[in-house]
Parts: structure tokens; C-alpha cells; sequence
């Protein structure tokens, strides 16, 4: 293990003006966003969106620090033969790969699931390695509902995520780990604190147990917000409060930095949020964004699968990266989003 490498790494990724672009969907998941603008969901469809992304500048250079890749797309190469991980590397990105085989219900646990994928891990971490990968996602996924999450959901869920993130660095490779906590259901913002501290205590018990350094790993958590369902929705402000209050109950000093998911915000909310902490500050860790489609909806429906529409959609991820990029250093406001959209 290279802790100095890890800890380099890992301090890349959550540099501050930029963030990490989640474009990890699997098959199955891209199937849904390509339905919805009307793309046939192919392999080169599949390259040719990401690469139109993964070469979009000034986005790729100034605001996307690390982008994770699914494991077709790690292999792939761009129309003109050049690796899409070299794309990447090229635009001063570093690349990463999701590794976990999804969740799956969890025996006795009614409504529960856990992440499976450790299964020959050390000897996918490995190739990854080989391939170019320099960080890696597992994400364990935790619900809210009448009755759970129960104990034996959160400990298993948190033991695996621990594991992972072991194997991670005994392959040089830096672990993200990700505990989200759903924002499904119609619970208040108080039950999601609630839930959201009680993860993230246990995780880092675990972490250290398994013997992980935290100086080379970066955490991907939730915001503290209310369910979508819940009929008290809660302001900016507030989401942005009770998120630091939690993280600075749990999360230790030496972790580099926070990449928050976006958990099914909208586009703005998830920037609103981001930039309501960084202006509060304070705090030891950088907090950046790890975002999927709150980085990737507007391209989406502005390329619509057209080759003449691929100018659009780098324009789109241009807006939605530099926004996110102005987060990162609570710098953004909405009148900038209405001006520079």
C-alpha cells in the first residue's frame, strides 16, 4: 500500500472549484435516461455520449476533478481509437471505476437490502489498476420506513463498505464510500439527521476496525434533507445546517474531503445546497459535489442522441459543471445560474 500516493490522490479529487462526475450507470440504469430523450441504448451510443463529455472543455479541465466509469466504459475507446481513459487523463481528470454488483434484499430484513460485489474483488481492483482506474465507488444503500433501517441492515451495510474500501488500498487504489441514505419515503428532515448520523457513525467504527486510512479514502454521503414524499419540505438554509451538524459529529478530521450524491435533487437544489455549506465554512474537509444526473440531464436532453446536437449538449455540461464548480466555493448565486444559463 502507497499511503503517499492514496493520500495525493485522494486530496486531487476534492480540490477546491472542482468535483467528481458520476457517469457510472449501468446498462440497465442508462436504458431509463436514454428512453427518455429517445436514443436507442447501444454500445456506441453509450461511447458516444460519455465521450462527448469526457472532451468537453473548458468543463473536463477547470471544474471535474475525477470521473467514475462503469465497467464497459473503462474499456472502451473513442471514435478515433484513443482509450477513453486516456480522454480523460488528458483533460487533467483522473479516472475511477464503480465496483460494487448492485444491492440486492437482504435476508430477514424485509425491505432491506445490501451491496454485494466483494467476491474476487482484490483481483478486479487489480486490473482496474492496469487499466488506468485511480479511485473506486461502492455504494451501500440505506432506506427509511416504518420499522427500518434496522441494526443488521446499517452494521452489514457499513462492514462491506469497509471491506471494500481495504481491498481499495491494498491495490493503491483510492476507495469513495458511499452510505446513501434515501431520500424516498415521507419522513421529516429530523428522521433523515437521525438516520443519516447513525450510518456514518457505524461506517467509520468499521473503517477502523478494518484497519482503512482515512487519509486516502473520500466520503460520499447524502444531504440531510426531508423525503420527498414528506409534507414539510425544508428550506436551503436548514439542509445545509443540519448536513454540517451531522458530518461534524461523525466524520473525522482526517478524511480529505466530502463529494456529496445528489440523491434525485433537481439540478438547482443540489447546487443551492452545496453552495449554502461552503458559505457557511468552518468546517475541516472541502465539501464538492459527486453528481450524476444533477451534472448529466440538461446534456442529455439537449444532445437527444444527434450528432449536430452535440455542441448543445457540451454547452449544457459546460453550465452544470462551472455552476457546481462556483458551489464547491460558495460562490454561486442564483442570479449567476439565471445569467450564465
Amino acid at each position: 500500500m502507497n499511503i503517499d500516493q492514496l493520500t495525493e490522490v485522494a486530496y486531487a479529487m476534492v480540490q477546491p472549484g472542482k468535483g467528481i462526475l458520476a457517469a457510472d450507470e449501468s446498462t440497465a440504469t442508462i436504458q431509463k435516461r436514454f428512453d427518455a430523450i429517445g436514443v436507442e441504448n447501444t454500445e456506441d451510443n453509450r461511447r458516444d455520449y460519455r465521450e462527448f463529455m469526457f472532451r468537453t472543455q473548458p468543463a473536463m479541465r477547470e471544474h471535474i476533478s475525477g470521473v467514475i466509469l462503469f465497467d464497459e466504459t473503462i474499456r472502451q475507446k473513442a471514435k478515433d481509437g484513443t482509450p477513453l481513459v486516456e480522454v480523460i487523463k488528458q483533460s487533467g481528470s483522473i479516472p475511477g471505476i464503480k465496483v460494487d454488483a448492485g444491492a440486492r434484499p437482504l435476508p430477514g430484513c424485509p425491505g432491506e437490502t445490501i451491496t454485494e460485489g466483494l467476491d474476487r474483488l482484490p483481483r478486479r481492483m487489480q486490473e482496474y489498476y492496469d487499466l488506468g482506474a485511480r479511485f473506486a465507488k461502492w455504494r451501500a444503500v440505506i432506506d427509511i420506513a416504518d420499522g427500518i433501517p434496522t441494526w443488521t441492515a446499517v452494521k452489514a451495510n457499513c462492514h462491506a463498505l469497509a471491506r471494500y474500501a481495504a481491498i481499495c488500498q491494498e491495490a493503491d487504489i483510492v476507495p469513495i464510500v458511499e452510505p446513501e441514505v434515501l431520500m424516498d419515503g415521507d419522513h421529516d428532515i429530523k428522521r433523515c439527521a437521525e438516520v443519516t448520523e447513525w450510518v456514518l457513525k457505524t461506517l467509520y467504527q468499521e473503517l477502523y476496525e478494518l484497519r482503512v486510512v482515512l487519509e486516502g479514502t473520500v466520503l460520499k454521503p447524502n444531504m440531510v434533507v426531508p423525503g420527498k414524499k414528506s409534507p414539510k419540505q425544508a428550506s436551503v438554509e436548514e439542509v445545509a445546517e443540519r448536513t454540517i451538524q451531522v458530518l461534524e459529529r461523525c466524520v473525522p478530521v482526517a478524511v480529505p474531503g466530502i463529494a456529496y450524491l445528489s440523491g434525485g435533487q433537481s439540478d438547482e437544489d443540489a447546487t443551492a445546497h452545496l453552495d449554502a455549506m461552503n458559505k457557511i465554512g468552518g468546517f475541516p474537509w472541502h465539501m464538492t459535489f459527486s453528481y450524476g444526473r444533477a451534472l448529466q440531464a440538461a446534456p442529455q436532453k439537449a444532445w437527444s442522441g444527434k450528432p449536430e446536437n452535440v455542441a448543445a449538449g457540451q454547452a449544457a455540461f459546460n453550465h452544470r459543471a462551472r455552476m457546481n464548480g462556483l458551489a464547491s466555493t460558495g460562490e454561486w448565486s442564483k442570479d449567476l445560474e439565471k445569467q450564465a444559463g
